[in-house]
């Protein structure tokens, strides 16, 4: 597990108090500012805190449609056409992909002609076959890692597992 229990604590209070300060956090939680830093750094270096900047929202940045597209792409041209892909600003994430398609990308746009204008611009790029367009009504769950930084904590801290709540080996004698 890449993560014990006092990492998962660091996370949920990371997701919960963004703006706090280090100092903060470890008074919060009851510890060393060094110790916080350390397992932050550390946590970087491995991956598992990937970005501290703000969260934006395209549709307050005045692109409020947004769309899933998948591309399915010649084969041999993924790396050529994920290069491409990333030369679109309209496009916030593209992803590799098993099942239908190579790519699923993550489109914004700010109107529907303005969606059909990015969309003809992808069919346009060398390497691409077709398209398929999904466009999203409504987001029911907004981007979150709470549940489940809470979910890897509990986990953790489970008797046995060797986090926070287990039990203290008998000693081998």
């Amino acid at each position: 597990m890449p993560v014990d229990a006092l990492d998962t604590r660091i996370l949920r209070l990371l997701l919960e108090q963004p703006r706090a300060s280090v100092r903060e956090y470890a008074r919060i939680l009851g510890i060393a500012r060094g110790t916080l830093q350390a397992r932050l750094d550390r946590m970087e270096r491995e991956g598992v805190i990937t970005a501290g900047g703000p969260a934006l929202s395209p549709a307050a940045l005045g692109h409020p449609v947004l769309a899933f597209v998948h591309i399915e792409v010649t084969q041999g041209h993924l790396d050529a056409v994920g290069n491409a892909l990333a030369e679109v600003p309209e496009i916030i994430e593209a992803h590799s992909i098993a099942g239908g398609g190579d790519l699923l990308t993550r489109v914004v746009a700010r109107d529907n002609g303005h969606l059909e204008d990015v969309i003809q611009q992808l069919i346009s790029m060398p390497g691409v076959v077709r398209t398929r367009t999904e466009v999203a009504l409504r987001e029911r769950v907004p981007r979150r890692l709470l549940p489940l930084v809470t979910a890897i904590g509990r986990a953790a801290s489970a008797p046995g597992r060797g986090g926070e709540g287990a039990q203290p080996s008998p000693p081998s004698g």
